[in-house]
């Protein structure tokens, strides 16, 4: 299975990165809807897509209008949106609102009721975050493998949800702050270095990939990444474009 990071800045894209997008796509799946959504088309391999939003802040969901270009000559089967319901109605009624986004790409509002099913059996559920405005984490297990994405929310090693993503092969999770930031991270839901990779081993996870990552920060590694090593040696920071086969 392949993961593609297509967006992995929080709040605004810079030059380097996109807002938060992830493709699955052997089994046409999107994890939220960013700015990174620019980047689906050459990538869909699928005439169905099922594109889950952990929330809709904006950085998670402008993409949602891009559909209606990427796709306007690819012949889908299927586009499904999943999400909260009320968050559903939120952006049926504002993000594609006459004055906003007055033509909606022909994809279906799904609200989350109860396990979705995927192409190769895996299986989607997802979890509560403490958020502001709210968000839900996901996790998906196939036959052989597993993987978590967990943004916007802030990482301690006694977290709710590590029953959620415990033993997972791969934990996405969002990054926004160095060490040094933990406050601010509290106020805003967002996460610090050290917190995370405390929660990764904590969770006994396979690998963890950083993502969210603040877009003032502009270098490859804004963490000093060697710092958490030795709690968790599988950390990596992700980048636009990188492809991870897990």
């Amino acid at each position: 299975m392949r993961l593609h990071l297509l967006g992995t800045a929080g709040y605004h894209p810079n030059e380097f990165r996109d807002t938060p997008c992830l493709m699955l796509p052997e089994c046409g799946v999107l994890l939220d809807a960013g700015t990174g959504m620019h980047r689906l088309r050459d990538l869909l391999e699928t005439r169905t897509l099922d594109i889950f939003l952990t929330h809709v802040h904006l950085d998670h969901v402008v993409g949602l209008t891009y559909l209606l270009g990427l796709l306007f000559d690819k012949p889908m089967d299927r586009i499904d949106v999943h999400g909260e319901a009320e968050k559903l109605r939120a952006l049926d009624e504002h993000l594609f609102s006459q004055f906003l986004f007055p033509v909606r790409p022909a994809f279906a509002w799904r609200p989350l009721t109860q396990p979705v099913t995927l192409p190769g059996n895996g299986v989607v559920r997802w979890f509560p975050l403490q958020h502001p405005g709210g968000s839900v984490g996901y996790r998906i297990d196939w036959p052989q493998r597993s993987l978590a994405y967990v943004t916007d929310a802030t990482a301690a090693p006694d977290a709710s949800y590590i029953p959620e993503i415990r033993n997972v092969d791969l934990l996405v999770h969002e990054c926004f702050f160095p060490d040094g930031w933990e406050e601010r991270a509290e106020v805003t839901g967002h996460s610090c270095l050290t917190p995370v990779a405390r929660l990764a081993r904590q969770a006994e996870v396979g690998r963890l990939v950083l993502v969210h990552i603040n877009p003032l920060a502009r270098e490859a590694d804004p963490f000093g990444i060697e710092s958490v090593r030795e709690i968790f040696p599988e950390t990596r920071v992700g980048q636009d474009g990188m492809v991870i086969e897990f």
